[in-house]
């Protein structure tokens, strides 16, 4: 994630001065601070911690920044997003898979910023275990073909590990897309694609992940610990729950008086937000491995920073 993308959390209408000519180094550093009772993230530049806090922002190697509300300033802002929307030349639309068991509002999301343009990608299937659910109900309505798995105790319905493999790549999808399915995924499924399978959990990991934790029971234990902060986990998938290689995560406050359902919705505001823009990355190739087999999302403005 770059500075634009910092500085629109602190203000609708900014408008940004020349890039400065510099590199960093380093990847972004992701740290909470606390500033008008919410969790901001702290960046580091060569170095240099830049908070969001009116005290630090004076720092002189940084560019001055402005913010007024006029239409022409508007307008500023809307040719950078175009600008900044611009994927690299000769990158096909990639084809997702989203797999859910409920509402499916990250699956919402992610779909919408397809068709909107903001992920350059194309949802092929929906994947669930519970066909009446309200994931699979929207995917219906908008043309996406629905797919059940596991099978039923039964066997009437629903697909096999191997059914499901050979479904999704008759469908030719490149990306599977974890958005609350409530199922272990099946190793077959796994190797079928390395490297190219995300989840998102709603707590910040490895804390309060692993086999049990799910929905609101995750911001429950978040409560009841005591803990400070919060927060969506973005990673690639293996043969455990929530054990897998951590590509993002995004922080929010945990307040004195929240109930489950207050953090919950909390953690679903960033949710949203967060996977469109690791989907986005995904699909414009722009996931790099470090040598230790840890992820980092690249740049778009500059692919020598990391984050």
């Amino acid at each position: 994630m770059d500075s634009r993308c910092f500085i629109t959390e602190f203000c609708s209408n900014p408008v940004f001065p020349p890039p400065v000519p510099k590199t960093l180094n380093k990847p972004f550093l992701a740290l909470p601070c606390r500033w008008s009772d919410r969790a901001h993230r702290c960046l580091s530049f060569e170095g240099t911690r830049f908070s969001a806090s009116p005290e630090t922002a004076k720092n002189r190697r940084f560019p001055k920044l402005e913010c007024v509300n006029t239409r022409a300033s508007q307008e500023i802002i809307k040719d950078a997003a175009e600008e900044k929307m611009k994927k690299k030349p000769g990158v096909a639309k990639k084809k997702l898979a989203v797999f859910v068991s409920g509402g499916g509002s990250n699956f919402k999301s992610i779909h919408e910023a397809c068709h909107e343009g903001s992920v350059h990608g194309d949802v092929v299937a929906l994947v669930t275990n519970k066909t009446d659910c309200g994931g699979a109900e929207y995917a219906r309505n908008k043309g996406i073909p629905v797919l059940q798995f596991p099978k039923t105790k039964d066997g009437a319905d629903g697909l096999s590990p191997t059914d499901l493999v050979a479904a999704l790549r008759n469908s030719e999808v490149e990306f599977v897309l974890l958005a609350g399915f409530l199922k272990l995924i099946p190793a077959e499924l796994i190797r079928a694609y390395p490297r190219a399978m995300l989840n998102i959990h709603p707590s910040l990991l490895p804390a309060f992940g692993g086999k049990g934790y799910y929905g609101m029971k995750v911001h429950k234990a978040v409560i009841s610990s005591g803990a400070r902060y919060s927060g969506p986990t973005i990673h690639f998938v293996d043969e455990h729950y929530d054990t897998g290689r951590i590509l993002a995560q995004r922080v929010v406050p945990v307040l004195s008086t929240d109930s489950p359902e207050d953090l919950a919705a909390r953690v679903l505001k960033e949710e949203h937000k967060l996977y469109k823009e690791v989907v986005a990355a995904l699909c414009e190739e722009r996931i790099a491995w470090r040598e230790d087999g840890v992820p980092f999302i690249q740049s778009r403005q500059d692919p020598n920073l990391f984050c």
